[in-house]
């Protein structure tokens, strides 16, 4: 008989069921992904009907079952995220988040993939640029997806000064002596993209970078998941042809 149980998690995928209902992938901290069932949450009258979209984010009073879908009862919801679901720009960088975090998590089952996550999308609420935040989750998914970058020197010889640019290529950094041919990035993008690795997303209360760095690193990530991580996202093409980023 399923348990009734107390699971903080958020919503990170939705599928209609039935006429009703929907079934929720919720990202939760001590039970992994877990399926759940909202029934006749698409019912106009359902007590179900707002807690059971992506990014939902609380406490999911359920009917557990381990090798199954579990029923959903309630939420004690903590965040709604009521700033990202009213604009568009901001829903497109949070459901790629969510659908990244996702694909990390299958490769990697650390607790940290959901409180990053969860401080990303804390950040985007609180109106921080979301193209940059997205850039910073995606730069620390690197090494939970087993790809991580080395920001501390030269990605080919070891070399941790004269670094002259950044290159998917190489798989990072390259210095001044193991340079050929790659396409040369700005010292300030270099100086970012190593303080994007080690900042804490929760800490930040200032974000301001140039257009052309945040270009550089965006074009530099689309280019290095695009050749390491064997990822295929929906939500990344969707977002590329529907934002004009930086």
């Amino acid at each position: 008989m399923p348990q009734i149980k107390k699971i903080e998690g958020i919503v990170i995928g939705d599928t209609n069921y039935s006429e009703s209902s929907k079934i929720l992938n919720v990202l939760t901290k001590d039970y992994g992904i877990i399926g759940i069932i909202s029934k006749g949450c698409r019912r106009v009258k359902s007590n179900l009907r707002t807690v059971s979209n992506k990014l939902v984010y609380g406490d999911f009073n359920i009917y557990y079952k381990e090798n199954g879908l579990s029923t959903l009862i309630s939420v004690d919801v903590k965040r709604y995220f009521k700033n990202i679901m009213t604009d568009i720009v901001k829903i497109s960088y949070a459901t790629y988040l969510l659908e990244l975090a996702q694909q990390t998590y299958k490769q990697n089952t650390n607790n940290d993939i959901q409180d990053l996550l969860l401080s990303a999308l804390n950040k985007i609420e609180d109106n921080y640029d979301p193209l940059i935040i997205t850039n910073i989750l995606e730069v620390k998914y690197l090494d939970y997806l087993g790809i991580g970058l080395n920001v501390d020197g030269c990605n080919i010889c070891g070399n941790t000064s004269d670094i002259v640019t950044l290159s998917s290529k190489s798989g990072g950094f390259v210095c001044r002596n193991c340079y050929t041919n790659e396409k040369i990035v700005s010292e300030k993008t270099i100086k970012v993209i190593r303080m994007l690795y080690y900042v804490d997303i929760d800490k930040i209360t200032k974000l301001e970078l140039a257009n052309q760095t945040v270009k550089e690193i965006s074009e530099f990530l689309d280019e290095y998941y695009d050749s390491y991580s064997g990822l295929y996202l929906k939500s990344k093409n969707f977002l590329k042809t529907f934002t004009n980023e930086k």
